[in-house]
């Protein structure tokens, strides 16, 4: 199911609002060798030699699956997600240095392209589908809820219920208490944001200026402002911080 719907959006996206080249338009899609539950995405060599990956982590004894729930994730690290913003900047060799193209990036600039992807498909019509909707939904309340633990735990703020700061015991409570995921899923998530500050605002913020970005060049093109060119332009810069796109893509 992954592989197919990787496939088939790489296919439609190809013909109409990205130019999506030829050796990213390979992905594979692997059943991961860990077991914490989550859907992440591996880019490919240099050569592509090795494709771009997207691997689906099963817990033990996990035999049925909720395509209804990862829908959107599946556009977050395939197409037009990850795999295309990571092997675009693999591929520009003509324009970018080893480091731009393998090793370079930013939290924000990668994960905000990523939850840009995913509000793309829902308005080109790909999460039209009640379930697939609520699924995005769902994801998104879930980064809504990890912005407030964040923020919470990382500045030492009072929590909600008036009880004292913010700590892990309420963090995972929190967790807990707004989103739809296995107790598994929700310790290994609330471990992640325990030990990496500013990362989960980080996709929020990114979003932002992807969308805000994108907004403004095409007011200020009008008429001759094409989607699929802007996706080019901004993609083939590369991994870089959110205010070196901004100067690369406004001037």
């Amino acid at each position: 199911w992954m592989q197919t719907t990787a496939d088939r959006a790489i296919e439609e996206l190809g013909r109409t609002h990205f130019d999506i080249p030829e050796p990213v338009r390979r992905i594979e899609c692997m059943i991961a060798p860990t077991t914490s539950g989550e859907i992440y995405y591996t880019g490919p060599s240099d050569d592509f030699s090795r494709p771009g990956r997207m691997w689906w982590s099963v817990p033990e004894g996990v035999e049925t699956f909720d395509t209804w729930r990862e829908l959107t994730t599946v556009y977050h690290e395939g197409v037009p997600g990850h795999h295309l913003q990571i092997g675009q900047a693999v591929v520009g060799r003509d324009k970018l240095n080893s480091w731009r193209r393998l090793l370079a990036g930013s939290s924000g600039h990668a994960e905000g392209w990523a939850l840009y992807a995913e509000r793309l498909m829902e308005d080109l019509g790909y999460l039209d589908d009640p379930a697939a909707r609520f699924g995005m939904l769902d994801g998104q309340r879930m980064r809504a809820a990890r912005v407030v633990l964040d923020i919470g735990v990382h500045l030492g703020k009072q929590r909600p219920d008036g009880e004292g700061p913010w700590n892990a015991a309420f963090a995972l409570e929190f967790m807990r208490r707004n989103v739809n995921m296995d107790d598994a899923f929700v310790k290994f998530e609330v471990n992640r944001y325990l030990g990496w500050p500013g990362q989960a605002p980080s996709y929020k913020v990114g979003q932002r200026i992807w969308e805000q970005l994108r907004d403004e060049v095409a007011e200020r093109e009008g008429a001759r402002f094409s989607l699929k060119e802007f996706h080019r332009r901004a993609l083939d810069i590369g991994g870089v911080g959110l205010d070196t796109l901004r100067e690369a893509l406004l001037g």
